[in-house]
This record gives structure tokens, C-alpha cells and sequence, in this order.
């Protein structure tokens, strides 16, 4: 056989269970032409039905015989170096993913299907769709339906590597007819909605700003941070500093000096809200070597983006969670701003960290990982606690105003005095005080829709979604009953619909909270920033920048509002019911909670005004909620260590789920229990191992399907790694499961 003659490929239609390279003939025509890095089409398996592949290797021998051949090149050259290669390999070991499910991740999406002609911008507004089911499921139903309804599965395809992306766009890049695509949404296995669209900056034309300058306090962390930048080795630091400490100055001065020596930056942000605001603010010191990478991106914008980066047009990348992917070759640094926002991690296969990737390329390039926050993850804080990451600190607000003082109320007693709102009478009187003064106000709700439920005084009928294991939200706007798992939705009726009686309304959201305030207080405008006014107004910008120009007095708004705004305006801030995210059975929920409080009231105070924050709750002894008041992070991290230390969880353990689904649910719970025999005998000799479950997920049921997990605490090493990965491969292979899903997960973050 002559010299490189065989290609393995990781072909996209091998699920888990098979998933390996696997042998082809490069033919004659091709020979100069393959490479690694490269994407090709292959026949696969016996109806050798046409699969995309990514190569891996190439070879001069092959154990296997009657190989078939390569059919075409879907690239004039690699689309992946070496180095990515490599990473997507480490992904596959990790993260119990197929290598092609690693590279779909790595590479931008849409590449994987041709299209001719010229893409188009589209209008600002655009239908959007996604998903309505698991991406595996999604994938396996794509791979069931592929004879009958190619064009279902090429979309069903593109959306588990896009994840949501254009109505329009999704059509134009598989040759899908609108039929196909309406036969997805009836089936309810894809949603549709409007969402809008974020267009790449205009060139930037402008002058270019001044590098900030530090206070003392900034140019402490810049200078020990600066140090390690310039280190030849590997490193990782820590920048913990209080709501509008001025991190981003810190920030901008690092990336100054990375491009300076001749290397390039990736930024990371948790929310795609905070992207536009980020790009305007180091465009101003960077112009056009800024490049933007999230999925709300058109698939032809991220694209072009991508192959700017990776022709070297430019040096500074910013985005969400994927960007960490930039295919920058000399990288120097990657800053990961909020980093222990839950946003960073993937629930869809590759079930990635942002903080993980960004650590393994910054090991293979002698780079400088920088986390950055007000309230850091507990694992990262202990990591610079044991001497992992370098820390550095800043307690003062860089324009030496107060941090905000903050008061905590009893909602308890406001019960008892006869105030059934969801408003206290000392937020009232701190809302009309700044409506007298021309300030404005933000309120915190961590739930959109006007209440939780509907339910019937006499009876108690609830009114629940027939698909999910939920009870449904009522809207006001449209007075429907909407499950925000699966989308379902139905009309809200008058009267109960089992007796007749009074139906009652029952705990409250941003749009109760926002009617309230309207009749309090009917001459002042009130925004609303949740999931459904963004979709309407086009755009988080448009809203903020309203709230902003138009000096709006009061904003009521979802998690969307409680990082990243800074409107020196803003002088008072309400958490309207703190309590929410307490108490949710996670071992995570007092660290977000702590989190989403401090970082609300940061909002405040942040220009020349003394800011103010109200924080309601019906437990106001509680130590999570009194030290956010505080602000006292260490304190709260002190107490979080030592609970999680009784727990045996991260940072002291780690925990690997394995979930199942599947649509019987005496079927899933069969599989879970047998996964627990499994390991359980593969791992009796492990002293370090606990084993928990099975056990329902908190929604139990999702879209018609039953969903069970098993906990398994342990360090994962690669013994762990290589006893789950075969219990995987075992639950896809029996026949006992049909119709069952299982994947794993490391250190999940629900």
C-alpha cells in the first residue's frame, strides 16, 4: 500500500457507544489534498449512508480490510491546526463526548454545511429556533429519520451544533423547504421564536482612547498580574474585587500588553447582554483588532468572525462561554470576567467548562489564565487559597465612593401589619424619595411572568403542564398559562375548570411586580428587562440604552440586570425576594444566592451619589442572606468551605452524574438502579467513593420524559473516567434500555 493512503476520521454519525477513528482509503485524486484538520464526507456503516468526518491522522497501514474510500473535501485546506486537534481529543477523554461532537464544539457553527451564494445580513428581527429536546435525542431522532426526512435531520443536525440560530439561515444552509422545518415544530421536537439580531460593529473609525489610569488599588493587582503575564511558563491568577473596583481597567491595561508582545487575548462575559457593552468599551482602546464570538450571532457573521481570528486579523476576542475556542495560535491570555457565573458551563454535549478549556490551552501555551470577580467561585477562591492561583485583591470602589448601604426587611412583619404586597413600605418610601429627586431605581425578581401559578381557593386545582412535571406561569401581557421547560402554552381560564370556583393567583414575577408599581405610582414610566421584553424590543441595548438616555425612574428586571450595568444614575436597589434561590435542595444554592445579591446591589451608587439597596426576605436571619448584606465575601466563604468540606463536594470531591431519560419511566429507573450495581462492584475497592441514587431530577418529567440521576462522588481520575465511560457505552449497547438516554457530567451545575 503506498505512503498515506489511510485517513482516520471521526465520523459525525458514530454515536458514543461506536464512536472511535475509523479507517478510510484516501483516493489517488485526493492524496495531495487530505490532512489532518481537514473535513471530509464518508460513507458509514452498511447502508453507507454520506456522513460528515473530521480527519484525525493519516496513516500507511490499516488492520482493517476492504476499506472504503473517502468521497469528497469539504476544505481547500486543515480547518483544524494540530493544537486543536489535540484539545478535541482531551474533550473526548473528559467529557464522555464523541471526538466529532468535540470538534462540531471548537469549530464555528454552520461550517459543517455548504452553501451557495453569498450569505445574506437579515433584517433586525428574525424568527429563531431551537431545540425543543435533549441534543441527544435530537441527534439519535436526526440519525432514525435520515431515510425518510433527510432535510428534517440536516436540521435537526445543524441545531445540535448551533444550538439556536435563524429560521431563515438554518433553511439557506441545509436546502431545507419551510414544510420541513414546520414538520419539526408540530412534532414539537424544534421551537420557534423572534429574537434579535447582533450584527458585528461597524469599522471602527474613531480615535483611539488613552490606556486608563489605576488608582492605587488597580495598579497593586495590575503590577503582580503583569508579572505573571510575563512569565515564560504556564499561570493562573485570582482577581478578586468589589462591585465597580474597576477590574476592567485592569483588564484593558493586560490586554495592552499582550498584543504589545506580539500575542493575543480571548475575554470572556457570562451574558450575551454584556457583550455589546464590552465591545464598545475596549473597541474604543483596540478598534478593529476586537472580534466578537456568541451564538446569538448570525452563523455567517460568526463564521467570518472566526476566520478573521484565525487569519490573524485580529487580536482580541470577546465573547460568551464559546469563545474560549478562538483559534488564536500565539495566545497569551484569557480573562474570564464573572467567572462563577453557572452560564460558563455547557448543558449540551461536549457538557464543557469555560473556566476548564480555557486552563488546559493556557497550560499547552505558557499562557496566563485571569478569573475575575466580586463573589469568585468557591473552587476558585480555594484554588488561591492552597497556592493554585496567584490572588490578588481590591476592596474599594475605584472612584473611592462607599459601597452601598444596604437594609434588610422582615417580610414577615410586613405581613402583619397588613401589607399583602409583594413591595414593602419602607422600598415604597425609598422608591418615592427617589422619584422625588430624579434617581433612578432597579428591582431584582428572579422570575419573569406576572405569578408562579394559578391555582383554585375551594379545590386547589393547579393548572399543570400536560408535557412536564411543572406547574404553568401566568402571563399578563397575553393572559396565557406558558411551562417555561417546554413552551407549552394554553389560555388562562376564568374560573376553575374541576368546580368552578375562584381561581387565586399565587407568588409573584416581573410582570406583577411591574403592574404594581404602575398603579402606585401611575405617573412614572416603569421598564421591564426579562426574557419577553427583549424579545420584543429587538435587543438587550435597546432597552438599556432607553433606561439610560430616557432617565426611566424605575426598571424591573430578572437575572439580566444584575451584573455588568453601570449607570451612575442608579442610586437605589431592591431584592425583592431574596429567599428564592435559597432553598432549592443544590449545594450551590447559597453561593448563588450570595452572588446574585451582591452583585444586584453593586448596581448601585456607582457615579458621584451615595447608593442605597433594600433587600427583602421571610428569612432575615439567615447567613447567607445577612452576609451578602454585608458584602463580606470572605466572610461567607469561610462559612461555605466548611460546609462543603461535611459535604464531601468541590472543591473536596468531585461529582459525576449520570442522568437517563426516556419516556417510561419504570424503564429509567431500571437503568439508573443498574448503574448503581455497576459501579458500585467496579469501584467496592475505592475507600473515596460515595454512590447516590438513583434519585429524581427536581422536574422530574420534561417534555414527556422521565428523567433519574446517579450521583457519584469521587475524585475523577482516569480510572473513574475510563468505569463510566463503559457503563455508557453498555446502557446504549442494551437492548434492556430502548429508548433510554444516558450521558454523564462532570461537576454539573444544576
Amino acid at each position: 500500500m503506498s505512503e498515506k493512503r489511510i485517513a482516520k476520521i471521526a465520523v459525525a454519525a458514530a454515536n458514543y457507544s461506536i464512536d472511535k477513528p475509523y479507517d478510510y482509503l484516501i483516493p489517488e485524486s485526493m492524496a495531495e489534498v487530505v490532512a489532518p484538520g481537514m473535513r471530509v464526507t464518508v460513507p458509514f456503516s452498511r447502508g453507507n449512508r454520506r456522513s460528515e468526518g473530521i480527519v484525525l491522522a493519516l496513516s500507511d497501514n490499516s488492520e482493517y480490510e476492504n476499506l472504503k474510500p473517502i468521497e469528497s473535501c469539504l476544505d481547500k485546506e486543515p480547518m483544524l491546526t494540530p493544537s486543536q486537534l489535540k484539545l478535541a481529543l482531551w474533550m473526548h477523554d473528559r467529557l464522555f463526548c464523541t471526538v466529532y461532537d468535540a470538534v462540531r464544539t471548537i469549530l464555528p457553527a454552520g461550517c459543517w454545511f455548504k452553501a451557495d451564494g453569498a450569505r445574506q445580513v437579515n433584517d433586525k428581527m428574525r424568527e429563531m429556533i431551537s431545540l425543543a429536546i435533549d441534543a441527544e435525542e435530537a441527534f439519535d431522532t436526526a440519525q432514525n429519520i435520515r431515510r425518510k426526512a433527510p432535510m428534517q435531520a440536516a436540521l435537526l443536525e445543524l441545531l445540535c451544533s448551533t444550538g439556536r440560530v435563524s429560521a431563515r439561515e438554518a433553511m439557506h444552509f441545509t436546502g431545507a423547504s419551510r414544510q420541513s422545518l414546520n414538520a419539526l415544530i408540530n412534532a414539537q421536537l424544534v421551537v420557534a421564536d423572534k429574537e434579535e439580531v447582533f450584527r458585528r460593529p461597524e469599522v471602527w473609525t474613531g480615535k483611539l482612547k488613552a490606556l486608563p489610569e489605576l488608582n492605587r488599588e488597580q495598579e497593586s493587582a495590575y503590577s503582580g498580574i503583569k508579572k505573571l503575564l510575563d512569565e515564560p511558563r504556564p499561570e493562573a491568577a485570582l482577581l478578586c474585587g468589589v462591585t465597580g473596583s474597576g477590574k476592567t481597567s485592569v483588564y484593558i491595561r493586560l490586554i495592552d500588553d499582550t498584543i504589545k508582545s506580539g500575542k493575543c487575548a480571548i475575554l470572556l462575559v457570562p451574558e450575551i447582554a454584556l457583550t455589546p457593552q464590552m465591545i464598545h468599551t475596549f473597541s474604543e482602546y483596540f478598534g478593529n483588532d476586537v472580534a466578537i464570538l456568541h451564538s446569538s450571532l448570525a452563523v455567517g457573521e460568526r463564521y467570518d468572525e472566526w476566520k478573521r481570528i484565525k487569519t490573524g486579523g485580529a487580536k482580541l476576542a470577546i465573547g460568551t462561554r464559546s469563545a474560549v475556542f478562538a483559534p488564536f495560535e500565539n495566545l497569551g491570555l484569557i480573562i474570564i470576567d464573572e467567572e462563577q457565573e453557572d452560564s460558563y458551563k455547557s448543558e449540551n454535549s461536549p457538557r464543557y467548562h469555560a473556566r476548564d478549556v480555557a486552563k488546559y490551552r493556557c497550560t499547552k501555551t505558557n499562557s496566563l489564565l485571569l478569573l475575575g470577580s466580586a463573589t469568585p467561585d468557591i473552587e476558585s477562591r480555594y484554588a488561591a487559597e492552597i497556592g493554585k492561583y496567584k490572588f490578588f485583591q481590591m476592596h474599594e470602589r475605584y472612584n473611592a465612593m462607599q459601597l452601598p448601604s444596604v437594609e434588610i426587611v422582615d417580610m414577615k412583619s410586613e405581613l402583619k401589619s397588613g401589607n399583602g404586597s409583594e413591595l414593602s413600605s419602607r422600598l415604597k418610601a425609598e422608591l418615592e424619595e427617589n422619584i422625588e429627586r430624579g434617581e433612578q431605581s432597579i428591582l431584582f425578581i428572579n422570575r419573569r411572568g406576572a405569578n408562579k401559578l394559578i391555582c383554585c381557593g375551594d379545590c386547589g386545582y393547579v393548572y399543570k403542564c400536560p408535557n412536564c412535571s411543572v406547574s404553568l406561569t401566568y402571563h399578563s401581557v397575553n393572559k396565557r398559562l406558558i411551562c417555561h421547560y417546554c413552551g407549552y402554552t394554553r389560555r388562562a381560564d376564568s374560573h376553575c375548570p374541576d368546580c368552578g370556583g375562584m381561581l387565586t393567583f399565587v407568588g409573584a414575577g416581573t410582570q406583577l411586580i411591574e403592574e404594581e408599581l404602575k398603579q402606585l405610582y401611575p405617573d412614572t414610566q416603569v421598564l421591564r428587562m426579562d426574557t419577553d421584553t427583549v424579545k420584543a424590543a429587538g435587543s438587550h441595548d435597546v432597552l438599556l440604552n432607553k433606561f439610560k438616555n430616557e432617565k426611566i425612574p424605575i426598571m424591573v428586571g430578572t437575572q439580566m440586570v444584575t451584573k455588568g450595568l453601570n449607570f451612575e444614575n442608579v442610586t437605589l436597589i431592591g431584592v425583592v425576594s431574596a429567599d428564592q434561590s435559597l432553598y432549592c435542595g443544590d449545594y450551590r444554592s447559597g453561593e448563588r444566592t450570595f452572588s446574585l445579591i451582591t452583585q444586584v446591589i453593586g448596581r448601585s451608587g456607582r457615579g458621584s451619589k451615595p447608593g442605597r439597596a433594600i433587600i427583602q426576605t421571610f428569612t432575615p436571619q439567615n447567613e447567607i442572606i445577612r452576609l451578602a448584606a454585608q458584602q463580606d465575601y470572605e466572610s461567607f466563604f469561610k462559612t461555605e468551605l466548611s460546609l462543603r468540606r461535611l459535604q464531601d463536594t468541590p472543591p473536596f470531591a468531585d461529582i459525576i452524574a449520570i442522568t437517563a431519560s426516556g419516556t417510561v419511566e419504570s424503564t429509567v429507573i431500571k437503568c439508573c438502579t443498574d448503574i448503581c450495581t455497576v459501579v458500585k462492584a467496579s469501584l467496592r475497592d475505592r475507600s473515596d467513593v460515595r454512590i447516590l441514587g438513583p434519585a429524581p431530577l427536581a422536574v422530574v418529567r420534561v417534555n414527556n420524559r422521565y428523567r433519574y440521576r446517579v450521583n457519584i462522588c469521587c475524585t475523577a481520575d482516569r480510572q473513574i473516567r475510563e468505569m463510566i465511560s463503559s457503563v455508557l457505552i453498555r446502557c446504549a449497547r442494551s437492548g434492556k434500555y430502548r429508548g433510554v438516554s444516558v450521558f454523564a457530567d462532570n461537576n454539573p451545575s444544576d
